[in-house]
């Protein structure tokens, strides 16, 4: 059956504030994100390595404790008091980055700002799937994807703006930080409904055995493949120490994670409208043939116009990937198990998380650059080759 492509205005609004909260929150967390590795290496005197271990262990973090908030989403048969209160914890960390002295701070923070990250994750995704009509998820999930990742370009692009103006006050930059984190818990708290079939639902414990039984072999294939794609694609810190090395100047490095995120925000949302229609399957392998695509551009030339473009072409494969991935956990989880579904599938992608980014930072710090990227690209291949001969 042939679904008809969903346009802007059937979306419910909760999907709407709930990209604008994402929206929020990412311009909060990438005017830090986009300047830690080079204040990291540079203010702190970290190695690469230590770049790749905080990285990964940051984002294991937050995709492992997805499983617990989703699964206390689906026990509690609430979404919303989680998301809030792990926006707040987001928010709340990021005074910890300006004032932190040596790397142990900083790793406190990222750790804690992580932990906030996976508290909302899951149970967010679970409401935008509670909220949006089956017919147009694809669409609703990219949308609110498209939305964040405007956020994700905005941050960067204010963070050099401000770094050019305050001669490179890293601290100050992380100060400013903390205002769009607040007003993201605030719009959260004020803009968005629970609906009330979701809410008033009689809910058993979700990760007992005969629940977890539930989920079926269709549900585990897309988790396998998640921790696949995971694998391959390791930190975007390593974009950003990339930039750095090609000779860009300190203060315009963020602007390929402004480039990577531009791309990304145009592409989410017409693929995830293209994900209603076509072969999931199809649309997964497109998005790792682009991922090769980019690693080797990356790999074969540290010229700074040659980063812009592989950069580019990174972001080209997130908006393919990424909502398409939250999209099939939806649709092949049972709906009072969507929070431990995407807690489950968040878990076993932050394992390869973290083993993928202190890999890259290990390759780098022996190998260089280039071969990173071609591991990078070879985890690429084997991906490929495994969805292609799936039965």
């Amino acid at each position: 059956m042939t679904v008809k492509p969903a346009s802007l205005h059937k979306i419910p609004p909760g999907i709407w504030v709930l990209g604008f909260v994402s929206m929020l929150m990412d311009i909060s967390s990438e005017m830090v994100h986009c300047l830690l590795p080079l204040f990291m290496v540079g203010a702190l005197g970290a190695s690469a390595f230590t770049v790749g271990l905080i990285e990964g262990l940051a984002e294991a973090t937050a995709l492992i404790v997805k499983v617990f908030s989703g699964a206390l989403s689906d026990y509690l048969g609430k979404r919303k008091g989680l998301a809030v209160f792990g926006y707040a914890l987001g928010a709340l960390t990021k005074p910890l980055f300006a004032m932190a002295p040596g790397i142990g701070m900083v790793l406190t923070a990222r750790l804690l700002d992580r932990v906030g990250k996976g508290i909302r994750g899951a149970p967010r995704d679970a409401l935008v799937a509670d909220i949006a009509p089956a017919e147009i998820r694809g669409a609703a999930f990219g949308l609110r994807q498209s939305l964040d990742t405007v956020g994700a370009f905005l941050g960067p692009l204010l963070a050099v703006g401000l770094m050019l103006l305050w001669a490179n006050d890293f601290r100050a930059v992380f100060w400013v930080a903390v205002i769009p984190g607040v007003l993201a818990v605030a719009l959260l708290l004020l803009g968005v409904r629970e609906p009330a079939a979701h809410r008033d639902a009689k809910r058993s414990n979700p990760i007992r055995r005969e629940n977890l039984r539930r989920l079926s072999g269709a549900y585990w294939w897309v988790v396998g493949v998640g921790a696949v794609f995971t694998l391959a694609r390791f930190s975007e810190a390593f974009l950003v120490l990339r930039a750095h090395a090609s000779g860009i100047p300190l203060a315009l490095v963020p602007l390929v994670m402004v480039a990577m995120n531009l791309v990304y925000a145009a592409s989410a949302y017409p693929f995830g409208k293209l994900s209603d229609r076509m072969s999931h399957r199809a649309l997964l392998a497109l998005g790792l043939v682009v991922l090769i695509a980019a690693d080797l551009v990356l790999a074969i030339d540290g010229h700074w116009a040659t980063v812009i473009a592989g950069v580019a072409l990174w972001g080209v494969h997130m908006g393919m990937t990424q909502g398409l991935l939250a999209t099939l956990v939806a649709d092949t989880a049972p709906a009072d198990l969507r929070g431990t579904a995407y807690g489950l599938f968040n878990l076993v992608s932050g394992v390869a998380m973290l083993a993928a980014s202190v890999l890259a930072g290990l390759l780098w710090d022996r190998l260089g650059a280039s071969f990173t990227f071609y591991a990078g690209a070879g985890f690429c291949a084997l991906a490929l080759i495994a969805l292609i001969r799936r039965p």
